[in-house]
């Protein structure tokens, strides 16, 4: 069985799901199809519409907001 993982249609943040028996199996079928694309990609065996597979993602980049130092006014 081929799969086509769509990683360079995503965007940080967002993913898709891959209905599949063998799920050890397609979570490293799938993070090896990220890797020459350089995408931080994440796995998750799960649950999706009755169907057992694996939730693939790319992990939302952390907030410019949430990184910034604040340095207190003097």
């Amino acid at each position: 069985m081929k799969v086509k993982f769509p990683w360079t249609q995503l965007e940080a943040g967002q993913g898709f799901f891959v209905p599949c028996l063998d799920l050890e199996k397609m979570r490293e079928l799938g993070l090896r199809a990220a890797i020459p694309y350089r995408i931080k990609a994440q796995a998750a065996p799960g649950i999706r519409g009755g169907k057992v597979g694996v939730w693939f993602y790319i992990k939302p980049r952390p907030s410019a907001a949430s990184s910034s130092t604040g340095s207190p006014a003097a």
